[in-house]
């Protein structure tokens, strides 16, 4: 009991600290001491219905519901998990708001792997727009814009990360790699600009000009104009022309993409929900055996404590028939020593004990309960008092109709005590029962 306990405290404890960190907003924190917590007692519900708020507060819906589900299953009254998936199951539109944004975040990845960062980007908006809290979205946002090298954008998406989940160690490094890109960025573009300027004085004034500053004639003027209208004719006709081209196949290709996301998308969210589904009734299973063992120990403690109470009392029957119920496998050191002495000191008495109160039934004609003593004194010393207690058990079977069981215990009579008057009475109603048998 000593070593339950302490686990139940240190449960308690990791889930405090947990609760206290997501006060502060250190999500990634908290998500690590309620798993701990979880790890010691995964009955503890308060810490699973915490850490089912915490995943919904973060975006993932699936892992909120995951936990609220396991929970009600350990602790089905008065717990606030059916609260809050009644909530969800009763919003319609929030639900499906879930669906899509599994479905746009899925495709994200799809497009990622394609090395498609335009369409992943934003396919990303729109998953934000719907689910602002996904920390995921804004990490996954932020990298790909690192990827194109637009830092500021990178940095505005993860600081938008840390508003919801302050300490979350993959935001945290992502934002350290581009500050200091930023900052290899502005000494770049500082050095370039000092090199392309140059001064001289005019006067008292000094005139800062491009070093490449030419002050260009009349005739160049014109050369300029005409060779610039060229250009034009010549950048029209070999970048804007095709460039509608590849836009018009751009859109098609996207076109495409999307015609196949519905069917994409659905299968992978069906793959999905079917290992969630096999992972919770995995769960489900192991906690429902660890609650089964879990209230087998307090059983067994229950009854020695209850037997030990009845021996102090002087109440033997009482005691041997409640220590009979304890399973000695599920005790501890100190319970085994106390279970072992006191079964030995029980023991004796109570068969005196039964037996004499089952001769007092068998004597005043209560047939039944004399049954009922006489079995346990049988079964746990078959010649007890010399005999005795087998040749009453088999008369008060056939004083209650028990017929088979009657014959079974006349035959032992017969075997364990030969030329006895109790064996050859016990013949006697062997042989009027085989008598009455149909032939």
């Amino acid at each position: 009991m000593d070593s339950y306990n302490k686990i139940i405290r240190v449960s308690n404890a990791l889930y405090n600290d947990g609760l206290e960190k997501a006060k502060v907003r250190d999500l990634s924190g908290a998500i690590q001491s309620l798993r701990k917590s979880l790890q010691y007692y995964k009955a503890n519900t308060q810490a699973r219905n915490l850490l089912g708020l915490i995943y919904y507060e973060m975006g993932e819906v699936v892992d909120a519901l995951s936990e609220w589900v396991l929970s009600r299953s350990l602790e089905p009254k008065g717990n606030p998990a059916e609260k809050y998936l009644e909530e969800i199951q009763s919003n319609r539109s929030q639900l499906n708001a879930v669906n899509q944004t599994i479905k746009k975040y899925n495709q994200a990845l799809l497009y990622c792997q394609q090395d498609s960062r335009d369409l992943a980007i934003i396919q990303l908006k729109k998953v934000l727009s719907m689910n602002p809290g996904l920390v995921k979205g804004y990490q996954l946002l932020a990298l790909l814009y690192m990827e194109e090298g637009k830092y500021e954008l990178a940095r505005k998406e993860l600081w938008a990360a840390t508003e919801i989940d302050t300490n979350n160690g993959t935001t945290l490094r992502y934002l350290r790699e581009v500050n200091i890109c930023l900052q290899e960025s502005h000494s770049k573009l500082g050095r370039k600009e000092k090199e392309e300027s140059a001064s001289y004085q005019s006067g008292n004034d000094t005139i800062i000009q491009p070093t490449n500053f030419k002050d260009n004639s009349a005739v160049m003027t014109i050369l300029n104009l005409v060779i610039g209208v060229g250009i034009g004719v010549l950048i029209t006709c070999f970048l804007v022309i095709p460039g509608i081209q590849q836009n018009a196949v751009s859109q098609a290709k996207k076109a495409e993409l999307e015609a196949n996301d519905s069917l994409t998308t659905r299968n992978q969210e069906i793959k999905s929900l079917e290992n969630q589904i096999q992972e919770l009734e995995k769960q489900i299973k192991e906690q429902e055996n660890d609650s089964k063992d879990a209230q087998k120990i307090v059983d067994s403690y229950e009854q020695l404590i209850v037997a030990y109470d009845a021996f102090a009392q002087q109440n033997i029957q009482g005691a041997g028939d409640t220590i009979a119920n304890v399973d000695p496998k599920l005790l501890g050191t100190q319970a085994k020593a106390i279970y072992d002495s006191l079964n030995t000191q029980v023991n004796e008495q109570y068969i005196n004990a039964v037996y004499a109160q089952a001769e007092q039934d068998y004597r005043s004609n209560r047939f039944p309960e004399a049954v009922t003593g006489l079995e346990k004194v049988v079964q746990a010393e078959e010649d007890y008092n010399d005999g005795y207690a087998i040749y009453y058990l088999a008369q008060s079977y056939r004083q209650t109709g028990d017929m088979e069981n009657a014959q079974k215990y006349y035959q032992r009579m017969v075997e364990l005590h030969p030329g006895t008057s109790r064996a050859r009475r016990s013949q006697q109603y062997l042989d009027e029962m085989a008598a009455q048998q149909p032939q």
